[in-house]
């Protein structure tokens, strides 16, 4: 039984701390949320108060939170895990968060003697819930080999990318994809919708064309029936396509793709859809265009 701690509780958080839980270890819980730390140590967590605390009870602490001010905040602010982590604790943030912040942090915990990864993950809610996520990891490699058991009780998948901040740019670079694939879904299924084409023939025709996509294949379906339930949200993936032109901006590389796609998710945002799943962004394209892509009523 390894003794380990966990902030962030959300959607993706929650269900990572309780695979470490389930997987028979201590887990020393945090969350800007009391009630989601009480729901889990119903399961077999410890409630803690602050960062402090947990790293106080902790050798190796997982973090996964919304931004990169939150990232820093709990690792290096006031009551933060820098305060009480012991000299060759591991701290390991799988937030999504700036490369270059992420690389200043790991030299700040350098100086305290304690190592640092970032380890970025995708998989969404489901793969969180499933056990089944993707990491993306940065930073030295013997420290990424002593994590990775705990890895694998949260995911399938392991990528180690190299030195500090590797992890986060592969990461960007796979939601720059995504983020630009699911605003031309929008455009194509609007235009072939308005045009009088059946939305669930489109997606078939798709599934079975050189366009076919994963993203889309799941997507599409939720669409149509108008579900936008929240797996992975309009807002955290604008805040992420940010983070990709910074970062894009620090390396001189062209985006032009990545800056429209990111003031159309704005604009669901400006609309009132941030907190929603980020196929509802195909709303603000169909209130301008004046279609809905939707399934038709069974008959």
């Amino acid at each position: 039984m390894a003794k380990l701690g966990f902030l962030g509780l959300g959607i993706m958080g929650g269900p990572m701390a309780l695979h470490l839980i389930e997987a028979g270890h201590q887990v020393a819980l945090w969350s800007f949320s009391k009630a989601k730390v009480e729901t889990l140590a119903a399961k077999g967590g410890i409630t803690c108060a602050t960062p402090a605390e947990v790293a106080r009870q902790s050798d190796f602490i997982f973090l996964c939170v919304g931004n990169t001010e939150m990232s820093r905040k709990v690792i290096l602010g006031k009551d933060g895990l820098a305060e009480t982590a012991a000299k060759g604790s591991i701290i390991v943030d799988c937030s999504t968060v700036s490369p270059s912040a992420s690389r200043t942090i790991a030299a700040e915990l350098a100086e305290k003697g304690i190592p640092f990864l970032d380890a970025p993950c995708t998989g969404s809610k489901g793969g969180a819930e499933a056990g089944t996520l993707t990491f993306m990891v940065g930073g030295p490699k013997d420290v990424f080999e002593k994590v990775r058991p705990y890895f694998e009780a949260m995911g399938k998948q392991l990528y180690y990318c190299g030195a500090s901040g590797k992890g986060l740019h592969a990461k960007l670079s796979q939601n720059m994809i995504l983020g630009n694939l699911l605003q031309a879904f929008n455009e194509s299924l609007i235009l072939s919708t308005k045009a009088g084409v059946d939305p669930e023939m489109m997606l078939d025709i798709l599934n079975n064309s050189a366009a076919k996509s994963g993203l889309i294949s799941i997507k599409a379906p939720l669409v149509f029936a108008r579900d936008f339930t929240t797996n992975f949200s309009v807002k955290w993936l604008e805040k992420d396509m940010e983070l990709m032109l910074e970062s894009a901006a620090e390396l001189n590389v062209p985006a032009p793709l990545t800056a429209l796609s990111q003031q159309l998710f704005r604009a669901a945002i400006a609309k009132g859809y941030g907190e929603e799943d980020i196929c509802g962004s195909i709303r603000v394209m169909e209130e301008i265009v004046g279609c809905t892509v939707a399934s038709k009523p069974k008959v």
